[in-house]
């Protein structure tokens, strides 16, 4: 399957399932069982900043940035129904709203040197062609500018729960398309190492300043082994990682 056929197929997958991720997958929380956003202090102050949601879904992390007082909101998506979910949830702000339906492989139309931030919530690893997506990301920014994104932990879908216990079933090291279990294989996931993410983060040009994967579990649980992002598996790999990057001045 090329690249444009996988963005189809997602994009048709993502149209169709839009209203079971609304609200989810939103900062202040970076993911499943990660610290928040309240806990790391990732991006500092807010206030007066022009930001751009790469992958902006419903919308509900730009709203968080306009409560913590972000002068500017602008997201893009792949699908119209997440776009139109997002003007919907950010109809009433007082400040700019730019929202853009398009794969974050291409630039819609975003300027230039002009983001002070630019984030993704559990939505890079989607892309098809990584080293793209973060150049583009990379040209959107101000020198100076702070890159934060989260993602599934490469390890996490490595790794089943069957015949009562945890075993690896897919190798770490093979790269590649997949389709994915969790979406019963109606979406194409590409999964890379957390090597390559870095390694491509630095290749287009920025200075990683953190990496986090430690996760965050509650005192007490639920007996939820075959769960997809279950307490038991995040106790032995994380279920989530957090990546912050700069650009540099």
């Amino acid at each position: 399957m090329n690249r444009s056929d996988t963005l189809s197929m997602n994009k048709s997958s993502w149209e169709r399932e839009a209203p079971r991720f609304f609200g989810r997958a939103a900062l202040p929380d970076f993911g499943p069982l990660a610290p928040s956003e309240d806990r790391l202090q990732l991006f500092g102050e807010i206030s007066g900043k022009r930001v751009l949601d790469i992958g902006c879904g419903s919308g509900h992390s730009l709203k968080y940035m306009a409560e913590m007082g972000a002068e500017e909101l602008w997201g893009l998506d792949l699908t119209s129904a997440q776009i139109e979910a997002a003007r919907q949830v950010l109809e009433n702000q007082q400040v700019r709203v730019s929202l853009f339906e398009s794969p974050m492989e291409k630039n819609p139309g975003l300027p230039a040197d002009y983001f002070d931030i630019v984030y993704s919530i559990y939505a890079l690893g989607w892309t098809v062609d990584l080293k793209q997506t973060l150049d583009h990301i990379h040209s959107y920014l101000k020198p100076g500018g702070t890159f934060i994104f989260s993602w599934e932990h490469p390890m996490h879908d490595r790794i089943s729960y069957e015949n009562g216990a945890f075993q690896v079933k897919k190798s770490y090291q093979a790269e590649g398309p997949e389709l994915n279990e969790a979406w019963k294989n109606t979406v194409v996931i590409h999964h890379r190492k957390l090597s390559t993410y870095v390694n491509t983060l630095i290749d287009a040009g920025f200075i990683v300043e953190k990496i986090i994967d430690d996760p965050l579990l509650p005192e007490e649980y639920p007996d939820d082994h075959e769960k997809w992002y279950s307490v038991q598996k995040a106790v032995l790999v994380p279920a989530t990682f957090i990546v912050k990057v700069t650009k540099p001045v």
